[in-house]
């Protein structure tokens, strides 16, 4: 694939690749691969064309981006010169079970939610706003992002998050 994809292409695959499965959607307990697998596919292909561009995307990789979108936001929040934000952030650490947010800063309490197409559903609605309620119990500040930012290249979101990190 490494040809035929440019390093945004492949930080997603990358991103795909590596993440938990939900078992109840999926069938399968393991990711599709791990971090030094890839690493180690990598250093045996040397001479394979896109090789370089896999190793840079490569670095960009993490575990815990559920969806193309969450990578995609969180890229354009690094390549605007935020810093990375952490992935499936729970709204009570050390806690056996909490919810999470997609991407997040805890320091500064800010939960950053991707709201695709599944979430606009009365039943999804109900569980996202559950969620979002013990974030903000908890003294987070809340961001939800959806379709349209993404189709605006997530500038909006950007500055939002900017904001929130008091960073204007």
């Amino acid at each position: 694939m490494a040809p035929l994809c440019n390093e945004r292409e492949l930080i997603i695959l990358g991103d795909q690749l590596v993440r938990p499965p939900y078992q109840r959607f999926e069938g399968r307990r393991e990711p599709h691969a791990a971090l030094e697998e890839l690493a180690a596919l990598l250093d045996r292909s040397r001479g394979v064309p896109g090789r370089r561009r896999c190793l840079v995307a490569l670095t960009w990789v993490r575990v815990g981006a559920d969806s193309i979108q969450e990578t995609l936001l969180r890229l354009a929040l690094i390549r605007a010169g935020l810093p990375e934000p952490e992935l499936q952030v729970p709204a009570q650490p050390g806690y056996r079970w909490s919810p999470r947010a997609d991407l997040g800063y805890p320091a500064p309490k800010i939960a950053i939610q991707y709201e695709g197409d599944t979430h606009f559903t009365p039943q999804q609605q109900r569980a996202d706003q559950r969620r979002d309620n013990i974030f903000l119990a908890e003294g987070w500040r809340v961001l939800r992002f959806n379709s349209e930012d993404s189709r605006e290249g997530f500038q909006r979101a950007v500055a939002q998050v900017r904001a929130a990190l008091g960073l204007e």
